[in-house]
This record gives C-alpha cells, structure tokens and sequence, in this order.
C-alpha cells in the first residue's frame, strides 16, 4: 500500500500553465500550433472529440496543395499532428468542457484537467447538419458528402442528388453539374428558401432536376451508396432511385457552444472577428470554419491557423513589453 502511495506521488504533474491554448486539432488548430511553436511560444493543442476534424470522415483529398496524386484524409491529419508534435507543441486527447475568458491568465477545463494561457485560440470548427435518414452514418464518405468542392468530381457522369432548398443546396447543385449526368434536387416543400438569384441559376440550368415535397427516408448500397428512399410528405408515397452520390446541404452548425456568453457570436452562432482574427476579448482569438461560414475548406482553414499563430505572437509580444 504505501508502495502505491509512493508510486502515486512520483508521477510526474501535468503542466498546466501554457502562452498559448488551442482548442481544436483540424487543419487551423495543427497550422496554428506549428506557427506559434516556431515562435517560441509555449503551446498546447486540445484536440476534442474528433482530433484531426471532419477530414478524418473523409476519403481522398485532391486539392491541399503538396499532394500530387491527392491524400487519404486522415492521412493528411496524421501527418500535420506529427509536424505539430516535431515543433514541439503539447497536444492532449481530451476535450474542453468549459472556459472562462473573464480574465487572465485564461482558462479552459477539460474532462481530466483545468489549463491556464496568455492567449488562446479557438479552433474548434463546424459540424454539417445531417439529414438523419437510415443509412446516412454508415455511408458517409462513402457516397454521402457534405461539401461539393471537395467530392465533386469524384462524381463524374453519375446521377447526383442534393438535399436542401437554400443558397448552399442551389450552389451545390450548380457546381455539381460540371461532373454529373444530372443532379436531383430533393426538397421537402413545394419552394426554394434560396435567393432568387439562386433559383433562377437552378432553374435554368437543364441538368438540375427538381422534387418537390420530398424527403429522404433511407440511403442504400453495398460499399457504396447507389439507392436512396424518396417518401412524398404529401402522398407518403416512396420511390426509390438509381444513385451514384448524395450531398447534404442542410448548413452547417458552429462548434461554439462552449463560448456562448463569453465571447461574441453573429445569429447563426459562429464567432465574430473584430480585427482579423481577433475576437471581441483582448487575447481570445479565432481560426478556420468556427468563423468562416463561407470557404468551408481545409486550405482556408490552415490560412486562417496561420493567421490567428502570428496575430497571437504580436499580442503576447506587446502584451509583455507593457
């Protein structure tokens, strides 16, 4: 017994005061952390739930820069942890659970520990918005893609469908018709929320097929998706029909849950930049897809890691002179 205690007492204590605090471990956490470690300053990466971020639910990446003959995406994700651990940032598998930003030092608690920075960095991301039909976890990356840019032309000569009636759905749809045989258009009301703009764009273009109160019951297939189940909400009737891929475009939701009534978020919930990725708190800063709710992608999340690492050096640069 007092061998245990003895053992409990020798382990080494958790370092828990950092200059910097990135919450989140996607293409703007690792970029950040690479950034602000080359400069010296003492990081830790909280990696969430999912570290690495939605490119670990992805397949192949074809245009991040550097990878000629396109990248697995969890494969990208590993190899930009490993550049981020060679610079000599700290990053630990457990996920933030509160925050308080009232004052300094900051500090940010975790299932097993509570940590305390200078300045922090959120880099917590944005998760897609699911329809919740049957078959739509098991298939994701696997025919159901939640962003055209990145799947697209994977796509080339098939029956495509887009869920959705907004802005995002309609340019989805729009871009998807440079590679698809055709693309179908499901939406459960018999309109468009979409810009009239959008929809006249929709309309006119003789790719785009239109189904109208409709939802998507179930997604099937083998290995991949090539059926969906498309219910009627007026009829309840349901017809099924031939596809090669799926893209959802119900929105995207903000992962900031977490900072509501600590910093300030515009209505849809994503964080609001006061001077470039400076957020309303003098030394709480943002990068990638928790703010940008237009690009949605792996490379202008990385611009934007790198951005908020440099914005954050010159902070705690002038903050020390004073």
């Amino acid at each position: 017994m007092q061998a245990e205690i003895r053992a409990e007492n020798n382990k080494p204590e958790t370092k828990k005061k950092f200059d910097v605090i990135i919450i989140g471990a996607g293409p703007s956490g690792y970029t950040a952390a690479i950034y602000t470690s080359r400069a010296k300053r003492d990081t830790l990466v909280i990696s969430g739930m999912l570290p690495g971020g939605q490119l670990m639910l992805t397949t192949e990446v074809e245009n991040y820069p550097g990878f000629s003959e396109g990248i697995l995406g969890p494969e990208l994700m590993t190899t930009m942890r490993k550049q981020t651990e060679r610079m000599g940032a700290t990053i630990i598998d457990d996920e933030a659970v509160n925050v308080d930003f009232r004052r300094k030092p900051f500090k940010v608690l975790t299932y097993s520990e509570e940590y305390e920075a200078d300045a922090v960095i959120i880099a917590t991301g944005a998760s897609p918005r699911k329809l919740g039909a049957k078959g739509e976890q098991e298939f994701s990356a696997k025919g159901v893609s939640y962003c055209a840019t990145c799947d697209g032309p994977f796509f080339k000569n098939q029956e495509i469908v887009v869920a959705g009636g907004g802005d995002s759905a309609m340019e989805e749809a729009i871009f998807l018709t440079k590679f698809a045989k055709n693309v179908h258009v499901i939406h459960r009301k018999d309109k468009l929320r979409a810009s009239k703009i959008m929809q006249d764009r929709a309309f006119e273009n003789n790719k785009i097929k239109f189904h109208w109160n409709s939802v998507i019951d179930e997604i099937k297939g083998s290995e991949k998706v090539n059926q969906i189940m498309i219910r009627d909400v007026t009829t309840n009737n349901q017809e099924t029909m031939d596809v090669g891929g799926l893209f959802v475009a119900i929105g995207h939701e903000p992962n900031t849950k977490l900072f509501k009534g600590q910093i300030e978020l515009d209505d849809q919930g994503y964080i609001v930049l006061k001077n470039h990725t400076h957020t309303n708190i003098d030394g709480i800063f943002a990068a990638g897809d928790v703010h940008d709710h237009r690009y949605r992608q792996a490379i202008t999340a990385a611009g934007f890691g790198c951005m908020a690492a440099i914005d954050v050096d010159k902070y705690l640069s002038e903050s020390r002179r004073k």
